[in-house]
C-alpha cells in the first residue's frame, strides 16, 4: 500500500510531462552518416546548422548541381516539404523546439560537405 503512494506521484509526473515530438521522416537515417555532434570526420554534423543552409545543399544535391556518391540519390527521395521539415528539425538541435540562437550571418557559414 505504501509503495503505491510513492509511485502515484512519479506516474503522474510521467503522464503530464510534455512528450517530445518524433523527428521528421528521414531524420534518423541522416544521423546514420551525419554525427549528432561536431567531429573531424569527412561528414559534417547537421545539428545546429542553419535551416536555409541545409535546404540549399539538399536542393543542390536533388537537382544534381552538387555531386555526391550518396546524397544525390538520397535528396531525390525527399519532397520540398520534407526537406524543410528536416532542415528545421536539425537547425533546432534535433528537436521540434524553437532555435535558441539566430542563424549565423551568411559570411560566417560554411557549406556542408558530402
Amino acid at each position: 500500500m505504501r509503495l503505491s503512494f510513492l509511485l502515484l506521484p512519479a506516474l503522474w509526473l510521467l503522464a503530464t510531462a510534455p512528450a517530445e515530438a518524433a523527428p521528421p521522416r528521414g531524420a534518423t537515417s541522416c544521423t546514420g552518416c551525419h554525427p549528432r555532434t561536431a567531429t573531424k570526420g569527412p561528414v559534417p554534423t547537421l545539428t545546429g546548422r542553419p535551416a536555409d543552409d541545409i535546404i540549399t545543399q539538399m536542393n543542390a544535391f536533388k537537382t544534381g548541381e552538387r555531386q555526391s556518391t550518396v546524397m544525390v540519390r538520397i535528396a531525390k527521395g525527399f519532397s520540398d516539404e520534407e526537406i524543410h521539415a528536416l532542415a528545421d528539425w536539425f537547425a533546432n538541435g534535433g528537436t521540434n523546439a524553437s532555435p535558441a540562437q539566430p542563424a549565423a550571418p551568411a559570411a560566417q557559414r560554411q557549406p556542408a560537405q558530402p
